[in-house]
């Protein structure tokens, strides 16, 4: 999943210039992605994002 963000994040940059400037350091994603075989309904997916949010800010 790393290489597959990386990869559309450079093809990202190269073709929209407005991206470098807000997104400095080509800083796109996080870290992290979440997988679901069975489904998750919104309360999980705000819940996994928040708990993603704090794991960046730790560092």
């Amino acid at each position: 999943m790393g290489f597959l963000k990386g990869k559309l994040a450079l093809k990202l940059f190269q073709e929209r210039n407005d991206l470098t400037k807000q997104y400095w350091g080509k800083h796109l994603w996080s870290r992290g992605y979440c997988v679901s075989t069975v489904g998750l309904n919104e309360e999980q997916i705000r819940k996994y994002v928040k708990w993603q949010q704090e794991r960046e800010q730790k560092g």
